[in-house]
């Protein structure tokens, strides 16, 4: 890529950086991307609210090509010794979505003084944290009748530059889960009088080592307890209320969805013999991210073209990301690029993303749309 380009894309990381923002409030992020598009490239810029896409239109028969970044912060402390370093206290960019943004950035610089054979869409998502953020910008997709969507995760702990991509799931599905018991408060020295859900709560996490078994399940699937809240304290009421929260995941998202059924019989068979009342719900829930071969093919196809290493991963990651929600409706593949071991762990004070694999991504990209 230009020199100037990259120094353009290390000086906006770098802005980014200094002003994180959460989930659902990247007023400030957003507007800054925009108006950063709007000054360097001529491509048309779409504002959809809560976030946006640039457009490169050529026109023609061959399909539109999209290619996706996040650039939400989350609620980490920076102690990153970096001119840089957060102004916001409390929130950062631990997950390295600044060095996303402006990656996809570089590329749009690229593509608008380059030109390309077909229409290619930069699509930059609010919200990946939480796993709203994708479901709403799939609109896209549609919208512009995209036929494929790439887009990548650093990865802090792989030699830099190194490109890992794995077929099928390469992030797990998974589901917050929140049991919500409501008994009845009795004096503490008549427990006999009341209806405490710290029995229901306690014998349903008694049996989660039984329900995630790994010999019920032809992949990974997990329930992590997240918290446990009961009653009050006050030493002279037995406790009438209680939650249990619970993050459960999985390598497919059918078993998830079992994991899930099993759980619900189980606390509303517990809430019906104990006398309890019992509500259910949901957050933060992230699709399976899925890659397809084909897809995956092609970045395979660029890295061995450009001599960049690539590694083919053996089983998929723990964690979630929502970019799952983009390859459920249209071919696509997420990959990552490694960070090398100096830039601290994901979602960890120290992490920063190194400017040194922006150029490996936007080369990548570059190639991608140039590819039949």
């Amino acid at each position: 890529m230009k020199q100037e380009n990259y120094e353009l894309a290390v000086e906006l990381r770098h802005r980014l950086h200094a002003h994180p923002e959460l989930s659902n409030e990247e007023k400030w992020t957003k507007a800054t991307l925009m108006e950063f598009l709007r000054s360097h490239t001529k491509l048309e810029v779409v504002d959809k609210g809560s976030w946006f896409y640039a457009a490169y239109r050529a026109g023609g028969d061959k399909p539109g090509i999209a290619f996706r970044a996040d650039f939400d912060a989350v609620p980490v402390e920076d102690l990153c010794d970096v001119p840089y370093v957060s102004r916001i206290p409390g929130v950062g960019h631990k997950c390295g979505h600044d060095g996303h943004s402006a990656s996809l950035a570089a590329l749009a610089l690229e593509v608008d003084q380059q030109g390309a054979d077909r229409d290619v869409f930069f699509l930059f998502q609010h919200a990946e944290e939480t796993g709203d953020g994708a479901k709403a910008c799939t609109a896209l997709l549609r919208e512009e009748k995209v036929g494929e969507i790439f887009g990548f995760h650093n990865r802090p702990g792989v030699p830099l530059g190194a490109v890992q991509v794995l077929d099928g799931t390469i992030y797990c599905a998974s589901k917050g889960m929140i049991f919500s018991f409501q008994g009845t408060p009795s004096h503490a020295s008549m427990p006999e009088l009341g209806k405490n859900p710290a029995f229901a709560i306690a014998e349903i996490i008694s049996q989660l080592s039984t329900l995630t078994d790994p010999a019920r399940y032809r992949g990974l699937v997990l329930a992590t307890i997240i918290q446990v809240d009961v009653g009050e304290r006050a030493f002279g009421t037995q406790a009438s209320r209680g939650q249990l929260l619970l993050t459960v995941r999985g390598e497919y998202e059918e078993e998830l969805e079992a994991l899930i059924a099993q759980l619900e019989k189980l606390a509303r068979e517990k809430a019906e013999r104990q006398g309890l009342g019992l509500t259910i719900s949901f957050c933060d829930e992230f699709p399976a991210t899925v890659s397809g071969k084909a897809s995956n093919d092609k970045v395979r196809r660029v890295c061995r073209e450009l001599q960049i290493p690539l590694r083919e991963l053996k089983e998929p990651f723990r964690s979630s990301e929502d970019f799952g929600h983009y390859t459920r409706e249209i071919p696509g593949a997420f990959f990552e690029i490694g960070s090398g071991e100096d830039c601290g762990e994901l979602h960890t004070t120290g992490m920063d993303f190194p400017d040194a694999i922006i150029p490996t991504a936007v080369a990548v990209y570059r190639r991608l749309i140039d590819m039949d």
